[in-house]
């Protein structure tokens, strides 16, 4: 038992139910998802980088968002590993659980405003071709990043910070497999009714404001599409849309579930769900929705890996290159 989180020195997470065997499956299914989330991000971020065809707007935020994708799995899956090869229940320090919580939620909110600005991006390109270079510059791309990044660590701040200040009179253990906002205040002894109403408005805030730029941005496209004579213009200008139009919908839909709902501490067990869908399998599934299924990007990775089998027959390969790169080029 504690009386409060700034007298412990460390929390208890209960992790996954079931069996040690059960646990490995799971280990080895996380692992791969987590490997495979991350060898596929940073190579949708270093074509862009690097080719110069993938120099625009659409492929500089797609380099971001990948980028967030990583940061986002790598502060929740290596935690849940490690508790999967532990027997029994997992500790995790306060100021860890702290720095999870926040940095979840930083990432997160993070990536609701690359995806509005993503939304405005697309519709500027369907409805204003003409002008898409113009307004869509360089300088304005910068800074609408920065301030993307800047504005979901200094709005998690206090939600944060309110949820840590409680006094917790039950226990220190907390039934999730990571730290979540809703287990704290579960275990608190406080009256949480305005703590959870404020974290709720914060919420919808954050939903609200990022999605209704999206959805004004979707009507007006829809609209703009629907009238183009041809049908091949039509499905060229949907399949342009599309991949962020199905993130969007996954993103928002998940976390409409998770965080906009006045009762932060109901079905946990839901949540414990929804948590491992847009924390594994989203970012798993992103560099193949919205990027690798691009010609562009597609053409790009097609003349990096030629690059590399011509420089690696030109030359004596060194020992510690991998021999599944040169079975690749010999296949190439």
């Amino acid at each position: 038992m504690m009386s409060n989180y700034s007298s412990a020195s460390e929390c208890c997470l209960l992790g996954f139910p079931g069996s040690r065997g059960l646990h490995h499956m799971l280990f080895a299914a996380f692992l791969f998802s987590y490997s495979v989330t991350v060898m596929g991000n940073t190579v949708v971020i270093a074509g862009v980088w690097v080719d110069k065809r993938l120099h625009s707007p659409m492929y500089f935020f797609l380099s971001h968002l990948s980028a967030l994708e990583i940061l986002i799995t790598t502060v929740i899956i290596p935690v849940m590993l490690w508790g999967l090869l532990l027997p029994g229940r997992q500790t995790i320090s306060l100021a860890g659980c702290v720095a999870q919580l926040f940095l979840y939620l930083a990432l997160g909110t993070t990536e609701f405003a690359l995806l509005a600005i993503m939304a405005v991006d697309r519709y500027v390109a369907v409805c204003n071709p003409l002008r898409y270079n113009i307004i869509m510059n360089s300088h304005t791309c910068s800074w609408v990043v920065i301030v993307s990044w800047l504005f979901g660590p200094l709005f998690q701040i206090w939600p944060v910070y309110a949820t840590f200040q409680l006094t917790f009179c039950r226990s220190n253990v907390l039934g999730h497999f990571l730290c979540d906002r809703g287990q704290p205040l579960r275990l608190s002894c406080n009256n949480t009714i305005f703590v959870e109403f404020s974290l709720f408005l914060m919420a919808v805030f954050v939903l609200v404001s990022s999605l209704a730029p999206t959805i004004v941005s979707y009507t007006y496209i829809i609209s703009t599409i629907l009238k183009i004579p041809s049908a091949s213009g039509r499905r060229k200008a949907f399949s342009m849309c599309a991949p962020h139009f199905t993130c969007v919908i996954i993103g928002y839909g998940s976390c409409l579930f998770l965080f906009v709902k006045p009762k932060q501490t109901q079905a946990a067990e839901c949540n414990e769900i929804v948590f491992l869908f847009i924390s594994v399998a989203t970012p798993f599934l992103n560099p193949f929705v919205l990027a690798l299924r691009k010609d562009k990007v597609g053409a790009a990775l097609g003349d990096g890996v030629k690059r590399c089998c011509e420089l690696l027959r030109s030359q004596p390969p060194p020992k510690a290159f991998c021999m599944g790169t040169l079975l690749l080029c010999s296949l190439g």
